[in-house]
């Protein structure tokens, strides 16, 4: 995972950087259908791009409260697992990091934040990089929730068949 290019966002007062090679698009919030009884970080399924993907709040992940605003923006990730918007306060810029901005973190180790993988140590702010694919991974009871979309969708091209 290389972060050289990223997108930078704001979730609390801190800033964090996505690879932009797995941003999809970054979206105004838009409907969420929330489903009954899943984990509190995924606020429901929405439709992007006439794909349905799981939306989760990095605000719940993070702080355990929602994010709500009008900066507030949902950056839509491809990662081979599964595609899904991750909801952050604001979707800031773009960044190119030069490797030696780039500090592994030993944090990784901590299973709890094992999507932190590095932090970009520049002149007057720190970003802390997310990895979306282990982030997917790290998150409890996303395996059932990855099958229960693919039975949505399954179910979505019998009816329309």
């Amino acid at each position: 995972m290389t972060f050289e290019k990223t997108v930078i966002f704001r979730c609390g007062n801190e800033e964090y950087a996505l690879p932009v090679e797995q941003v999809v698009s970054i979206e105004k919030l838009g409907r969420i259908t929330p489903i009954p009884h899943l984990p509190n970080y995924l606020l429901g399924f929405s439709r992007v791009r006439e794909e349905l993907i799981p939306v989760i709040d990095f605000n719940r992940i993070l702080y355990n409260r929602q994010s709500i605003g009008e900066q507030c923006r949902m950056i839509v990730l491809n990662t081979d697992i599964v595609n899904y918007a991750l909801v952050v306060d604001e979707a800031k810029e773009i960044l190119n990091f030069s490797p030696s901005e780039i500090q592994q973190v030993g944090l990784v180790n901590y299973s709890k934040t094992r999507y932190f993988t590095a932090v970009a140590n520049l002149e007057n702010r720190m970003i802390t990089c997310v990895d979306p694919k282990i982030l997917v991974n790290s998150l409890e009871g996303i395996r059932e929730i990855i099958e229960y979309l693919h039975k949505m969708l399954e179910n979505e091209k019998n009816v329309n068949a």
